[in-house]
Order: structure tokens, then sequence, then C-alpha cells
């Protein structure tokens, strides 16, 4: 493997999502897959009632394609794909459900979905790579089972997959913070050790493809969008990135690279804790970008400034990664 072919994978998918976004964008209008808007969500947002959604379909469909294409289907690379398509679908379910009533699928179908393409991708890679173990940036591993092994990942791949939906609620912000979280984990899978690969070269090509597909995708979704994600993008992607911090084997580093989409999730978790238990709300509205949004940051801006956060989250978590495996 070499840095062109990663290149030339991440240029394949987004002249691929370039080309094909606007003959896509136009027959998800012709077919009045047109977002709707919740009421109880910030006003400013139902300007954007009628958008085309499901953009993620078209970005799982390309990236899965392309990597068919270039032949990149391995042990380590055959499980984000099989999330990336199994979550996919549900997402795109889900899509469609919203389109039709404007309420999307119960939440707990939902959940079931997620939990099982999890625990299969789960107990896949430990049953494929037979890890006990999770790698902890400087205490190393730490030996815990197979069993609490699947457990544990699966449920990150479920957090993660809902937290990236959740953060999927302004114009480009899930797409730009996904990239720099992809990007540290393609960095992660190039490092070499006294010449031993630390993971599968076709990981990083796997990521350049997710990079190449986003960044083509927020050609058309920087505000104003002109296709919005969708949970078919924002539940795939993020399932996906976490099977790929656990193939890689920095699983735990997803807590500082994904620092964004945690905030976020975190937010939605205090501001119900905080209000059933005390009857008192702590942000003006959960998820955490609505309540900046409410207290008169612009949309461009929350959505710049999470990405400065998630480029630094990234850098952070790259370097972490280095500094644990060189013993600094």
């Amino acid at each position: 493997m070499s840095l062109v072919q990663i290149v030339i994978a991440l240029l394949l998918a987004f002249i691929g999502m370039v080309v094909l976004a606007p003959i896509y964008i136009s027959l998800l209008g012709r077919l009045g897959f047109g977002k709707k808007i919740r009421a109880d969500g910030p006003e400013a947002h139902l300007r954007k009632a009628g958008t085309p959604t499901m953009g993620g379909a078209l970005m799982v469909g390309v990236v899965l394609f392309l990597a068919m294409a270039l032949r990149i289907e391995d042990a380590a690379t055959l499980t984000p794909m099989l999330t990336l398509m199994g979550v996919g679908i549900l997402g795109a379910i889900d899509d469609f459900v919203n389109v039709r009533t404007g309420i999307g699928m119960r939440g707990r179908w939902k959940l079931v979905w997620q939990t099982a393409v999890a625990i299969l991708a789960a107990f896949y890679i430990q049953r494929h790579f037979d890890i006990t173990g999770i790698n902890v940036p400087g205490l190393g591993e730490i030996v815990i089972g197979p069993l609490l092994f699947v457990i544990f990942v699966a449920f990150v791949i479920v957090g993660t997959s809902n937290a990236v939906n959740l953060t999927d609620g302004l114009d480009g912000l899930a797409g730009g913070v996904l990239i720099f979280s992809f990007v540290a984990y393609l960095l992660i899978s190039l490092v070499a050790i006294d010449g031993v690969k630390l993971a599968q070269p076709n990981i990083a090509i796997f990521c350049a493809l997710v990079i190449g597909a986003l960044v083509g995708f927020l050609w058309f979704n920087v505000h104003p969008a002109q296709i919005i994600m969708g949970d078919s993008g924002a539940l795939s992607l993020g399932a996906t990135l976490a099977v790929v911090a656990t193939v890689n084997g920095q699983l735990p580093l997803l807590a500082v690279i994904g620092i964004v989409f945690f905030a976020v999730i975190m937010s939605v978790v205090i501001q119900v804790a905080s209000y059933r238990l005390r009857g008192r709300r702590i942000f003006r509205m959960a998820p955490l970008q609505h309540h900046f949004e409410l207290i008169g940051w612009a949309e461009e801006k929350i959505t710049i400034r999470f990405w400065i956060v998630a480029a630094l989250a990234g850098l952070l978590g790259f370097s972490i990664f280095l500094g644990s495996v060189n013993g600094i």
C-alpha cells in the first residue's frame, strides 16, 4: 500500500459524490423525499422543511462500491463495510418513514437493530482477531475477557451511532466532524513500529473512501444545505467509526478523537436527568448545538467552531497514540 493509493481512493470517492449528488438530489426532490422538521426544535429550522434527506444512502453506496472495486475486502475491512451497510439500511428506512409520517421509526426498534448489528460486529472482531482486552493509552492492554469485550464494544458502537445522529442537527456539522475523526484513524492505521503495521493497511484506504465521500457530501451540505445526511448517513457512519476504532485496536481513544460527539450525547443525558430529577433544564435546548443557537450563535459559527474542536481532538488523539506506542 502507498500514499498514492490512499489519495486516489479519497479522490475517487469525492468525485463520485460530486458527480452523482446533483442527480440524486433531483431524484429525491421528484420523489418528494423532503425532510420533515419537528415543531419542538429551534424555530429557525422550520425553513429547512422540504430539503431532500437520505443523503447518507448515497455516501454508503459510493463507499461500498469503490471498496469492492478496489478489492480492499479483507478480515479488517469486512466488519466496517458490513456495519456501514447494515446500519445504513436501518437509517434509510427511518428516513423513509420520517418523510412519510414526519416522525420516523420508534426508538426501541432502531435500538434493537443497532444492537443486533453491533453485537455481530463485536463478536466477529473478537473471534477473528482473538481479542480479549482493551488497549488504554499509557496503561497498555487491560484484559477483560471475550464476553465483556463484546459487550463493551457493542455498547460503544451503539452509543457512537446515536451520538453522531444527534450531532447531525446543523448544515455540515456532523459531516465535518466525522471527517476529522476518520482522518485521525487513517493516520493511526499508517503508523509502523519496527517495520510492523499496527493495523491492516486496507483500513487506511477504507477511511480514505469515507473521508472522500464526506468531503463530496459537504460540497452540497454546507449552509444552506441542498441535501441532508439523514439517519442513513449519521447512524451508519457513527457505528462504522466505532468499528474502525475497534479494528485499529484504539477504541478508548474514541473518547478523545470523538469528543464532539461525546459532548453532544452527554448534553442530552444531562438535560434529561436534570429535568427528571430537579425539574430544571441545564441547557436552553439539547443537543448541545441547539443550546448555542438559542443563545445567539449563528449556525455557521457553531458548525465551524465544532469543526475546530474536532480537528484539535483528532490531533490530540493521534498524538496520544504516538506517545503511547513510543513510550513517551
